[in-house]
């Protein structure tokens, strides 16, 4: 099963529709979001209206009203949205796998073993690398912001992690 992978949208409603176009046309259900959606309006409106799959989402510093993204969702009835807090810890096809938006934790997480792989943001700055047995990736931002708009993917067949960039997209 392939994984979308994406961090820091910040209210970017163009790169954000852009985004998910093209994990709706790679046939990917489930998305890892590694914070800061920003408003709450922004996760409901261009994120859940456009995504049917499934979402697990942990906040960013700069997440807005986290009480009412709870809300919002919760109203929606979505079964397949997952609002995990600062951090996420998740087995999806038996691979483990923890989410958080901070390099700093995301790297300890890794050095632990305990992960085939870690996902955090923050930074804007898309990186991968490999600490032990466990993939550590950052997506890059989706909103463009201090850097080129990107992305990134995992398989949990081959383990393998692809990273992309927004204008290559197609």
């Amino acid at each position: 099963m392939k994984l979308a992978i994406i961090s820091d949208t910040h209210d970017n409603i163009e790169n954000i529709s852009r985004v998910l176009s093209w994990i709706k046309k790679q046939g990917i259900e489930t998305v890892l979001h590694c914070g800061d959606v920003c408003a709450p309006i922004t996760l409901v409106k261009s994120i859940l209206d456009h995504f049917e799959g499934t979402l697990h989402l942990v906040f960013g510093n700069i997440d807005g009203d986290r009480f009412l993204m709870l809300k919002k969702v919760s109203e929606m009835g979505r079964k397949n949205v997952f609002l995990h807090g600062e951090l996420a810890e998740i087995e999806i096809d038996g691979k483990k796998i923890a989410i958080n938006h901070y390099p700093d934790i995301a790297k300890r997480l890794a050095e632990s073993g305990a992960y085939d792989l870690v996902c955090f943001g923050h930074n804007h700055t898309q990186s991968l690398a490999t600490v032990g047995k466990t993939s550590l990736v950052n997506p890059g931002n989706v909103a463009g912001i201090f850097g080129e708009a990107a992305c990134a993917t995992y398989d949990t067949t081959s383990g393998t992690v692809e990273l992309y960039r927004l204008d290559s997209l197609s």
